[in-house]
């Protein structure tokens, strides 16, 4: 019973690991071709569908974390995924005089490299049991400037979104209310602002860390 289950979870995850890096390559392949005939723009409108339902998916890593499908953290995957989704739905989604901005274009080149790398690597390990080392070497070696690209684009998005978000007063909850509670979208923004500040060195220390260990075990073996 345990080898069945044992199968199946890997079918799952070869699956859903490759379904995700053919989306974030979807994702990639459109904006740069929209980049290059289009302009920055554009690169929004081309990629929203994929973008959307791609990240959108990745909260159930936030599942498989729980069950023990996988031995990533919950810790550390659900603020990775939390800030994505925010980005992506509560700032992009929500506000499109953000789309055209030239930060979406390096938000999403740097998102989607990355995830490409990560889940072809998963994929591929889930697959035959082992990645090829130049692979586990991109796997724990481009975040190191694909984080910080990713990172200042997300940042710059919020920041350009607080004039849209404070004008238009969406997702706001005024007093009085049956609920007796008030909500400013505004403020919740800068309160997300504030987090990025000291949470990403620390993810950025965290991630460090993953590389040496990672890139030291594979040296061994």
């Amino acid at each position: 019973m345990a080898g069945v289950l044992s199968g199946l979870r890997h079918i799952y995850l070869t699956i859903y690991n490759w379904t995700l890096f053919f989306g974030w390559f979807q994702v990639f392949y459109l904006a740069v071709k929209t980049l290059k005939e289009s302009g920055h723009e554009h690169v929004y409108d081309a990629v929203e569908k994929p973008l959307l339902l791609t990240q959108t998916a990745a909260i159930l890593e936030i599942f498989h974390g729980l069950v023990g499908l996988v031995r990533s953290p919950v810790s550390a995957t659900l603020p990775q995924i939390g800030s994505r989704l925010y980005v992506t739905w509560g700032i992009l989604w929500s506000f499109p005089e953000l789309q055209s901005h030239i930060l979406v274009s390096s938000l999403v080149i740097s998102w989607s490299v990355t995830e490409i790398i990560r889940y072809s690597f998963f994929g591929t390990k889930e697959a035959f049991g082992s990645a090829p080392s130049w692979l586990l070497w991109l796997r724990y070696s481009t975040f190191l400037l694909l984080y910080p690209s990713g990172i200042t684009s997300e940042v710059g998005l919020i920041y350009s979104a607080l004039p849209y978000i404070k004008e238009s007063g969406k997702y706001c909850l005024r007093m009085p209310n049956k609920w007796n509670y008030s909500f400013d979208y505004y403020y919740a923004a800068l309160v997300v602002l504030g987090i990025y500040v000291p949470g990403n060195p620390h993810m950025y220390g965290y991630m460090l860390g993953q590389r040496k260990k990672a890139l030291s075990k594979s040296k061994k073996e």
